[in-house]
């Protein structure tokens, strides 16, 4: 059991790895930058100059304290837009590139289901959305400390927990779309093309008329600034974003079972 998504793991280690140091460094340059910016810059005055179109597609709330600063500047850029963006442009090809290059037959040609490869190949992407959150709440954590603005450990904590259900949920469009296309590289730029559209329409949405369509956008259920700065989990949102990710992977694998390979 479970030998694809031990051989895809363990390919996906050493990229992991790479990911968690390089987000590790960026919160290091967020959190080492902020004293500058507080002592020399009135933070909320600089945000007040800013269209508020673009504070609501940012998701910018303050940026007067550290939380604030890093829910902006770090997790907002760091795991809603590049990590979404990448964990669903990853899992874009983990179906279509093996059909793409003619390799799914021989995958299938072993006593597996369908719907086994694809849920298999969806459970290695455990490996790159857990790896990237262990090293960098440790990071923050640190961090805050070294400079004189703490952050609680649950806050930090939680702040990396409940991305994990968020991530996975762009996984799934990956997945998604990996099952739709056979060209892995018409997969990746659609999975690419529809969580970036979801961010912008979520951000866009909140306050109008038509709010209740972003609701089916991940972002709306992952909120860092709800965690550092008003110290609130949203455990609810993130049982919405598991029901996302398990609908999915639903539909990725009645559709795979559905469709011709040639």
């Amino acid at each position: 059991m479970f030998e694809l998504t031990r051989y895809d793991g363990r390919r996906r280690i050493r990229g992991s790895i790479y990911l968690s140091i390089g987000l590790s460094l960026l919160a290091a340059m967020v959190i080492w930058v902020y004293p500058s910016f507080e002592a020399e810059v009135d933070l909320d005055q600089l945000l007040a100059a800013y269209p508020e179109p673009i504070l609501q597609v940012m998701g910018v709330r303050t940026m007067a304290s550290l939380g604030g600063f890093l829910s902006f500047e770090l997790y907002t850029f760091g795991w809603i837009i590049l990590l979404g963006l990448y964990l669903a442009y990853a899992t874009a090809g983990t179906i279509a590139d093996d059909v793409d290059r003619g390799r799914m037959d021989v995958v299938l040609a072993m006593p597996i289901s369908r719907s086994r490869v694809v849920g298999e190949r969806f459970a290695a992407m455990a490996v790159p959305i857990v790896g990237a959150n262990l090293l960098p709440p440790i990071v923050v954590y640190v961090g805050a400390r070294l400079i004189g603005h703490p952050i609680g450990a649950a806050d930090v904590l939680a702040v990396h927990l409940l991305s994990i259900p968020y991530l996975f949920a762009c996984a799934g469009i990956g997945l998604f779309a990996s099952v739709i296309f056979d060209r892995a590289a018409i997969a990746q730029r659609v999975a690419l093309g529809v969580t970036f559209a979801l961010f912008l329409s979520e951000s866009l949405l909140t306050g109008t008329d038509a709010e209740a369509i972003g609701a089916i956008a991940p972002m709306r259920y992952y909120d860092p600034n709800a965690v550092l700065i008003d110290g609130s989990y949203d455990l609810v949102g993130a049982g919405i974003l598991l029901a996302m990710t398990v609908s999915f992977l639903v539909a990725a694998q009645l559709w795979f079972q559905r469709i011709d390979i040639s």
